[in-house]
Order: structure tokens, then sequence, then C-alpha cells
């Protein structure tokens, strides 16, 4: 029920593939791949095609798309198939706040959450299986992550150290009732101080890796997705906001500035890497680069946390400061004056 945010996904790894018979007549491709494929329900079936991860022909397809002869059907996974354990790895962890239910951290940019997608070390949940040592196991499936960010954003993430802890947050963060905020330097300058980007999302058919705002009527599949933005500080030719999650979807800041026309700064999967805006100029586009090479990465940051106690019913709510590579690049923006870029 966790409605997970901004999971890393780099790629789609096929599971299953088959070219459907000269002989079979039209049926549901649900109904072919549970009597094709050993040990595996329709229900879940249904849950990879609602995900985008059943195609035909090179297309996703919904679970009740009819199947003709000799189209080829694949079956994808979000992960690389693969049996592990979660090792414990003496990775730092920056801990805003821990008590018996919850841990509250500040997760640097370039740390994996999950292991995964080629990243089964070095993780998140490995330097959590170091911190608990023996008195949590990580590879508990009822403990462990609410919420995820991907790899190249800072900022808070909420664990739950108990079973109850992890039902009664995640129904939080299902039903919405969380309060999450990200601070994002975008491309360009806003008519208004502030807006609300309503797009629903699912997978690029050109690019599995990346995500899309769709209308509903071309991917019936996508899924709702609202963002409310608001500027933080103006400056010549990018623009500090402030974007506020009432749903939590893959990459969904990322592509819902883009849709509007403000890619994140540096964030190569969606242009943010191109010079967008600015002056034809030897000098500016050295500074450009001079500000890639000081945050490389998608500049966001998950700013703020609030959810209620578990245990307790008490509210709240944490606040992290920039990560230092973020702060510098904010801090050279404020400086920046098109005639003193020598």
């Amino acid at each position: 029920m966790t409605d997970f945010e901004d999971i890393e996904q780099e790629e789609l790894w096929e599971r299953w593939r088959c070219e459907v018979d000269k002989g079979q007549t039209p049926v549901r491709v649900d109904k072919y791949l549970t009597e094709h494929m050993a040990g595996t329900s329709r229900n879940r079936i249904q849950n990879a095609a609602d995900a985008g991860n059943v195609l035909v022909n090179g297309k996703p397809v919904s679970s009740n798309h009819k199947v003709k002869p000799l189209d080829v059907i694949q079956v994808l996974l979000d992960h690389e198939p693969h049996d592990y354990t979660i090792q414990p790895e003496n990775i730092p962890l920056n801990v805003v706040y821990e008590d018996e239910d919850v841990l509250v951290i500040n997760k640097p940019a370039g740390l994996v959450v999950h292991p995964g997608h080629g990243n089964y070390e070095h993780t998140l949940l490995n330097a959590l299986a170091y911190y608990f040592g023996d008195k949590l196991d990580i590879n508990n499936p009822n403990i462990g992550l609410v919420h995820r960010i991907d790899k190249d954003t800072s900022g808070l993430l909420l664990i739950a150290k108990t079973p109850e802890a992890k039902t009664n947050l995640g129904l939080q963060f299902f039903e919405h009732t969380t309060e999450r905020t990200y601070n994002a330097l975008v491309w360009g300058t806003f008519a208004e101080d502030s807006g609300t980007i309503e797009g629903a999302l699912a997978r690029d058919n050109r690019d599995r890796t990346i995500y899309k705002v769709w209308n509903l009527e071309d991917n019936p599949n996508a899924k709702e997705a609202i963002t409310h933005w608001r500027v933080l500080e103006c400056f010549m030719y990018v623009t500090l906001v402030e974007c506020r999650l009432e749903t939590g979807r893959t990459h969904q800041i990322r592509v819902h500035m883009k849709h509007i026309g403000h890619p994140l700064f540096c964030d190569e999967k969606y242009g943010g890497t191109e010079i967008l805006k600015g002056l034809p100029t030897q000098k500016y586009k050295q500074y450009i680069q001079n500000c890639f090479a000081l945050c490389p990465r998608q500049v966001l940051h998950a700013k703020t946390l609030g959810f209620t106690h578990p245990r307790t019913g008490e509210r709240m709510f944490f606040e992290s400061e920039w990560p230092e590579d973020m702060s510098n690049l904010i801090e050279k923006w404020r400086k920046y004056e098109p005639n003193t870029l020598g």
C-alpha cells in the first residue's frame, strides 16, 4: 500500500518472452500469460500490466489487451533477477531523529537507497544493516523503508523499526497525509509566484528509463500525479523553487518541472544538462560548466518531512539543511552578474 516516491529505476529487465502461435485465437493477454507462465498468478500479471511492464510487440498493454497470432509478448521486471541478502556495511548515516519506532535520516546525494539495478552493495540498506546490528534484521520486509528517493536526490528519509510502524506509516503515505517538500533549482524564470502541476505519469515508450506526462486516453495505465510549487528565490536564468508533493510518483518533480518547461538544473535524464537559458558567449558556457561541476547531479533536495507518529499520535516535523554541493551552487548563482564572468 506504500506509495513509494521517486524510485530510481535505471532499466527494465526481461523476465519472459514468447511469440504467440500461428493458430492462436484472440485472447486476453493476462489469461494467455497465466496459462503459459508457470508459477505466476493472474493477479500478478495484471499488476505488471498496470505498471506498464507487459509489452506486446514492444508497446505496453493493459491486461485486457487481446493477443493475436505471431504477437511477441514480453514481461519485464523493474529490477535485475537476483537473489541477495543485505549485508552490513559501515557507511556513515546522518541520523536526524530516532526512537523505538522510527528513524529519520538525511541521505546524501549519490547513495542508492535499495539494492538492485546493478547496485547490490554500498546502499542505504547495507548501511542500515550495519547501524542496527543484531537489534533489527533489515532483511525483514515488515520493517525498513517507508518511502524512497532516488540516488542523486539528497534529503530526508523515513524508516520504520517495527511492523506496526511500517503499516501505519505506509497508510499515511498512501492516503497522502504526510507533508513533504523539496527544494529544486530549475532552468528559467516564472511569470507567477506559485502554481500546481497535474499530469498523469508513466514510462516513456521511446526510453523506458524515464517518465513522461500522459493523456489518460493515450495511456490509461498512467498514474495521477500532483505537484504544488512556489518560487523561493529568482536568479538571472534559473530559479530556486519549493515543490510540495500531493502524490509520490517515480521522478515526479523532475518530470513535472520539465513538462512545464523548467527542467531541473543538471538533470541529465530530463534535459537539465543542456544550456537552456542565458548568453551565447563562451564565458557564459564556461560559467555553466563550472556550475555543473560544482553540483554534478539534479539539484533536488528533500527539505522537509512531516508525519503522525505511529505509536503516540503526535504530529512530527523535520527540516534538513542543503548539502554542501547545492549550497555552494546556490551561492554561486546569487553572486552571478553577466558582466563579471571573468
